[in-house]
């Protein structure tokens, strides 16, 4: 997903907070795209950054007196699949910078209303919202995690599999989940807060590893955090 043309690169924190933003599809409303796919058995991704001001000076919807960090920054950079990041830098001026903020904005919107956060006034009505979300995510652990025995195959299809399911499902699920409990904190209880802070540090790893392809062993899931809120 990282820019391909070098200057005014996003540094991981804005690489990640664009693909919490995107929720796993492209923000052109008009197309929507997954961007995250199988083909041939194997998981790739058609996501591409793209500027909204060009990350050089004779780049589409250029805007010179932009510096590096800003043209890097999250407010100038959308999640495209390719087609459509080909599409505005090919025909800028019919995508001007306001359409494509425009798009952003509606995307944003658009996931608020589907995955909107709460704020409850008693654990019953918070745990009725957090738990679907988690049992999604053991499930999907339980039937393609690492641990299973096509997993131990490497011609099997079972590591693009699960790769696939973690960006599409696993860490989207996990941020709504995060962002939920954060909302409702004067719910949990002090060693369920113990375990939230536990699980934030779990996702934070697991995106190094998935979408930041670093090579490095992610903390385990925190022991609690299927039952949090309950009772």
């Amino acid at each position: 997903m990282a820019c391909p043309r070098g200057a005014a690169s996003p540094d991981t924190h804005t690489q990640r907070r664009l693909f919490a933003a995107s929720g796993g599809y492209c923000q052109n409303p008009a197309c929507e795209r997954e961007l995250f796919v199988d083909a041939a058995g194997k998981s790739i991704h058609v996501a591409e950054m793209a500027h909204v001001f060009a990350a050089n000076d004779d780049g589409p919807r250029a805007k010179p007196q932009m510096s590096k960090a800003e043209r890097g920054a999250f407010e100038n950079l959308i999640m495209l699949c390719a087609v459509c990041h080909t599409m505005i830098d090919k025909a800028p001026d019919a995508y001007p910078d306001d359409v494509i903020r425009g798009w952003k904005r509606d995307h944003a919107k658009k996931l608020q209303s589907l995955f909107g956060v709460t704020e409850f006034s008693d654990r019953g009505a918070a745990r009725a919202v957090v738990a679907p979300l988690l049992d999604e995510n053991r499930a999907i652990f339980e039937r393609y995690g690492p641990h299973i025995e096509a997993a131990q195959n490497p011609e099997s299809g079972a590591a693009e599999t699960w790769r696939r399911k973690m960006l599409t499902r696993i860490l989207p699920n996990s941020n709504r989940i995060i962002a939920q409990l954060d909302a409702n904190r004067a719910l949990l209880a002090k060693e369920e807060l113990d375990v939230v802070e536990a699980f934030r540090q779990h996702i934070d790893d697991l995106e190094a590893v998935h979408i930041e392809d670093r090579r490095e062993d992610a903390s385990r899931f925190p022991a609690g955090m299927q039952d949090v809120l309950k009772g």
